[in-house]
């Protein structure tokens, strides 16, 4: 069943397909709806509550498990997706986008989660062990690929088309309609390359599977009230920080912010920041498989959380030291403006929170070890969900009270419970370390 399923003909594809709405939904959102003129206070709640999904998709993952087939499944769901981002590119133009646009996301949310469980489902029902491993790194390149698609060039189209229109509501029309077809060519593609390798299951085979005692299980383990604590607080400073960067990148310097264009966010945040983050994580695996999680948590934690410094110095302070970027050639002469203090902090706070997170991962791959491993990782990484959405639901109350340069201080301290929790963890100290 398993034999000639071409794996390098689909997985990098279909693990795009899983990020890229994820990143659309999760972040690009938040410029979106800042370039259209929404609240901070509204931009942290309201996006926050798009996570949810992702909170809760352990509780709808046996009935993907048990009914269909993951193939049928992920179909269905990008091409929901697909169709979510068309309608929300139509939506933004009417008097109630808002609105109409959050419900049409919402959607979306519950097809990505749902679309997140049957891909890696499909994943390792159609690959052989080995085959999985060597994959792995695949699976994980092209899903960053997908983020820097929607962080940077995305966000660069939506840039281009403001200032082409000068209209900032029909730039954002047109890119979700583009965002809605790249999604449908993802789906038609997935639709005719991945193999058909898989059989639904047998009543039998439902019947002994019993979800409940799978799930209670999970909260039988050594250390869970701490481990659970660790989880929940482990982002807190992240949560908030990520829904209020972007509005601080482009807020205008009267309002604290650092007057970027959208392009400049695309550029520095979505492409420079990517790749340092990227390298961050690799780093951060290699660092651990080297020596084991025991020894590099505490720092990678600190390498995580002290680049948050960066952005208090830069609320501060709002440097505005330019470096110009100019390409001379016969089809045009371009003259690029890139603030480099900007673009330094967020080079280094990426690449830290790729480095330190690799940690964090590792750990949620300790606590998910057993009999019930893929269920038990579902549910820690749903707790981590939560523990992103609620933080991240107050985030723009208060950073509209607190200013962006109180507010960030306030992130960096809200990394501090997490930092004292880890350090009553108990774990084997070599866990992660490559053997020979």
């Amino acid at each position: 069943m398993k034999t000639d399923n071409r794996p390098w003909y689909w997985i990098p594809v279909l693990n795009f397909a899983s990020g890229f709405p994820y990143v659309i939904i999760i972040s690009v959102s938040v410029l979106m709806y800042k370039n259209l003129g929404i609240s901070n206070e509204d931009i942290g709640f309201y996006t926050s509550l798009l996570y949810l999904p992702w909170v809760i998709k352990p509780l709808w993952s046996p009935f993907i498990d048990l009914y269909g087939t993951k193939r049928k499944w992920f179909l269905l769901m990008q091409l929901l997706i697909s169709i979510a981002f068309l309608i929300v590119g139509f939506i933004i133009p009417t008097s109630q986008f808002f609105i109409l646009s959050l419900a049409v996301f919402w959607m979306a949310a519950f097809a990505s989660a749902s679309n997140d469980v049957a891909s890696d489902g499909f994943y390792m029902l159609a690959l052989e062990k080995e085959q999985q491993s060597f994959f792995l790194g695949i699976r994980s390149t092209f899903y960053r690929a997908s983020m820097l698609t929607g962080n940077g060039l995305i966000i660069l189209l939506a840039g281009y088309l403001e200032n082409r229109f000068g209209n900032n509501v029909q730039a954002w029309s047109y890119t979700m309609i583009f965002v809605g077809i790249v999604m449908s060519v993802l789906t038609l593609y997935n639709f005719f390359a991945t193999p058909k390798t898989e059989l639904p299951i047998a009543l039998g085979e439902k019947e002994e599977k019993n979800f409940g005692k799978v799930f209670s299980s999970f909260f039988k383990k050594k250390q869970i009230g701490l481990i659970l604590a660790f989880i929940l607080v482990f982002r807190l400073g992240e949560s908030q920080l990520l829904k209020m960067l972007t509005p601080f990148l482009v807020d205008p310097i009267a309002n604290g912010g650092m007057g970027l264009q959208t392009e400049d966010v695309g550029i520095i945040y979505g492409t420079l920041g990517l790749i340092a983050l990227t390298i961050g994580g690799i780093l951060g695996g290699i660092a651990i498989s080297k020596d084991g999680l025991g020894k590099w948590l505490l720092p990678m934690i600190l390498v995580m959380h002290l680049p948050i410094i960066g952005f208090v110095l830069l609320s501060h302070f709002q440097p505005q030291d330019v470096m110009h970027i100019v390409i001379n050639n016969s089809y045009a002469n371009i003259d690029y403006s890139m603030n480099t203090y900007t673009s330094l902090v967020v080079i280094i706070e990426q690449f830290g929170y790729g480095f330190g997170f690799a940690a964090f991962m590792m750990y949620l791959i300790y606590v998910a070890d057993g009999e019930s491993k893929t269920s038990h990782y579902s549910i820690a990484t749903g707790f981590m969900a939560l523990g992103m959405m609620l933080p991240g639901m107050i985030s723009g109350y208060i950073q509209e009270y607190l200013g962006y340069g109180n507010f960030f201080i306030w992130v960096f301290l809200a990394t501090i419970p997490g930092l004292i929790l880890s350090r009553f963890l108990i774990f084997p100290k070599e866990f992660g370390k490559k053997t020979v």
